[in-house]
């Protein structure tokens, strides 16, 4: 028997187009999950992008005002996909209203942002889903399993880089996102918290590191309007608050060590996301823009050993409820289905399947600790 679920989209810019379609996508690749989600309403303060939603997707109702999804009781799971700087209030609302959450990362503007989420929800017996979507990849969850049986040897060091351009046209708007007060710590937020997650999600926590930051756009055009994902603007010009540029050098508490790097202004450079992990017996590369391959280095040679390309394939994370066969590709939107999965599953199971908010607190301590290193030019340990 399957049960239905109503949920809420807070949020409707880009990304909550990606989880309502993701919502809509759920049955079709997993079937038998006992629970169907219902698109209930949406929230969204600028004007008329709710009825759009409405209209296309099938929400039953629309709202500009989130707190109205708090007191439906129509809805039992919400996505919040609005700007960081309501992470938190709304976030907590929600929990204590006894809705599950799938928020977005990095769940508000600072680790003590994400630890009240995280904190509510298991306050009120919720369950939650965050946004790190590339852990989904079934080369990447492949990648780890790898790690982990010890097919490469102890691992060594590992670079992690989230190099895009979707900040690099000078004339790009001044929205929220480069704002400290509403974005919190630009590119740290934005890609480096992928980054961290991604780190710690193959080779363990994260003990200490230090980090350098730039911003290489210093001011940019104030929007006349109402903006979705990145456009361009030629109002007038406002100052760039928060960073576009990180580099961090990171030690694991197993020993190994890291180079993490992040940056939305480089030009040339489109969604080039990836890592590379090496042990003491081989090595294991991914890149997000050929998501469904591995570089994979192991044997007894060691100097000149060579590298494979692995593809993957059912029998790798979620790949068999997408695709029959190895080296058939995958999207990015269907990393978004997974996580939607994942969180639906925990609510009909409850207990968390996929990253949670738990996952979200340890994100934000590394980026809290890139932020305190940068102020101090010093190595700092990771709290939290």
């Amino acid at each position: 028997m399957v049960d239905t679920l109503g949920v809420a989209v807070v949020g409707f810019g880009w990304m909550g187009r990606v989880h309502t379609q993701a919502y809509a996508r759920v049955p079709h690749h997993y079937p038998r999950l006992p629970l169907r989600p219902k698109l209930v309403t949406v929230a969204e303060d600028v004007p008329g992008r709710a009825e759009e939603a409405a209209a296309q997707f099938g929400f039953s109702s629309t709202t500009r005002d989130w707190r109205e999804v708090a007191a439906d009781p129509r809805v039992k799971a919400v996505s919040i996909t609005a700007p960081n700087f309501l992470h938190r209030e709304i976030g907590v609302a929600m929990a204590e209203a006894g809705k599950h959450i799938w928020i977005e990362k990095p769940v508000g503007l600072t680790a003590e942002d994400a630890r009240a989420v995280a904190d509510a929800a298991a306050g009120a017996g919720v369950q939650s889903a965050v946004g790190f979507n590339y852990r989904n990849a079934p080369a990447v969850e492949a990648a780890r399993e790898l790690i982990s049986s010890g097919e490469i040897g102890a691992v060594t060091h590992v670079r992690v880089r989230l190099l895009s351009d979707y900040a690099a046209h000078p004339q790009g708007a001044l929205t929220w996102r480069f704002e400290r007060e509403r974005g919190g710590s630009g590119v740290l937020g934005d890609l480096a918290s992928h980054g961290a997650d991604l780190a710690r999600f193959l080779l363990g926590d994260i003990a200490s590191l230090t980090a350098d930051t730039a911003v290489f756009v210093p001011e940019r055009a104030r929007p006349t309007g109402a903006t979705a994902g990145h456009t361009l603007a030629t109002g007038t010009l406002g100052p760039v608050e928060n960073e576009d540029y990180v580099s961090c050098l990171l030690r694991f508490a197993s020993g190994a060590r890291g180079v993490l790097e992040a940056c939305r202004v480089s030009v040339g450079e489109q969604n080039n996301y990836g890592f590379e992990v090496h042990g003491t017996k081989g090595a294991v590369f991914w890149d997000f823009r050929r998501m469904g391959e591995l570089g994979v280095s192991r044997g007894t040679r060691y100097q000149d050993q060579p590298v494979s390309t692995v593809y993957v394939g059912p029998g790798d994370g979620e790949f068999g409820a997408f695709q029959p066969g190895a080296a058939n590709a995958m999207g990015y939107d269907d990393l978004k289905v997974v996580e939607a999965y994942r969180f639906l599953r925990s609510v009909a199971e409850g207990r968390p399947y996929g990253a949670t908010l738990e996952d979200a607190v340890h994100s934000a301590a590394v980026l809290d600790a890139m932020s305190r290193s940068v102020q101090s030019g010093a190595w700092v340990t990771v709290s939290g």
